[in-house]
């Protein structure tokens, strides 16, 4: 038998073998009794087993519960590149790469922020495995959705995230440098001015004055010049018919360049700060712009999505598990 799971969290412990009791997945508990000798503090671990032709089956069902996490490594020493994840409180199921960039709540909170209707065209740049615009899609019922990334690899991972979250029918996934000429575009199928809305997040530190990952996938996500977001910006505008929306998450401390790159193509600006916790400087901005737009920039209510004491606030479980829109993707 293969050591899957080990943990002194006696709730996790059942809700672990509640997932492989409904999956008819044998299983074996040991250590159950270990309380004989620590008492009831709950120091010791305990273990779940599986057979080995089961260990796939296995990791595979705790992988799409979000419980990826708590798997032992594998003895039979095969590598696991990918794992398989539950977000927006278990209504979207994601592959992704174990290493490099993971989805995290910029993802979700770019989703939400977005402010798609039923049959709009959206544009998801930068879409890596496709969180943001797969969650928007959704969350909005008959809206249409490409997921363009530059990473092919990702692209195929983006492909098998439609599929596996049955929206083949209104969301693809393609291959697209943001830098492109027209050409490009126009062999990913993408039109100037064919979109109602397009949702980006860019990469956002700049290597002159942020440490960067070593890994070469986390660092293409996540660094990028002062050149970079105006050849992201101008896509969108383009991507845009003359009324189209932009909008997109970066980091607050950007905001004076966000901004000044916006000048150009873009009016109407509402910003929403997101703060990590109750008491602290905003650590994220969502950023909505109308391409053609003369209207006055608007600063709205900010989001918390940890109170001081460090838990959830109700509003941001809300969104990140429950679906809702914020107030910046709301028409």
């Amino acid at each position: 038998m293969r050591e899957l799971v080990r943990t002194n969290d006696a709730v996790l412990l059942s809700a672990i073998q509640a997932l492989l009791d409904a999956a008819e997945i044998p299983h074996l508990l040991l250590d159950q009794n270990m309380s004989v000798l620590e008492g009831s503090i709950g120091i010791l671990p305990r273990r779940i087993l599986v057979h080995d032709e089961h260990q796939d089956s296995a990791r595979r069902v705790l992988e799409d519960a979000g419980l990826a996490h708590e798997l032992r490594p594998r003895a039979d020493g095969k590598a696991t590149d990918v794992t398989h994840d539950a977000v927006l409180g278990g209504r979207l199921r994601l592959m992704q790469t174990r290493s490099g960039h993971r989805v995290g709540h910029d993802a979700i909170l770019l989703a939400a922020g977005t402010p798609a209707q039923t049959g709009d065209r959206v544009v998801d740049l930068g879409a890596g495995v496709g969180a943001a615009g797969l969650a928007l899609a959704v969350r909005v019922s008959d809206v249409t959705v490409t997921l363009a990334e530059i990473d092919p690899d990702l692209v195929a991972i983006a492909a098998e995230n439609i599929v596996r979250n049955g929206l083949t029918a209104r969301v693809r996934a393609v291959v697209l440098d943001v830098a492109a000429l027209e050409e490009g575009f126009a062999a990913a199928d993408l039109a100037a001015g064919a979109a109602d809305h397009v949702m980006m997040n860019p990469p956002f530190n700049d290597p002159r004055k942020h440490n960067v990952s070593p890994d070469p996938h986390r660092r293409a996500a996540h660094a990028a010049t002062d050149a970079s977001l105006i050849e992201w910006v101008a896509a969108a505008a383009w991507l845009l018919h003359s009324a189209g929306t932009l909008t997109m998450i970066w980091r607050a401390d950007g905001l004076a360049r966000v901004l000044a790159t916006l000048e150009q193509h873009f009016g109407g600006v509402m910003i929403l700060p997101v703060h990590g916790r109750a008491g602290e400087p905003a650590i994220r901005i969502l950023v909505q712009a109308k391409k053609g737009s003369h209207t006055p920039l608007t600063l709205l209510p900010a989001l918390l999505l940890n109170d001081s004491a460090g838990h959830a606030t109700v509003e941001a479980e809300s969104v990140l598990r429950g679906a809702r829109p914020l107030p910046i993707g709301e028409i």
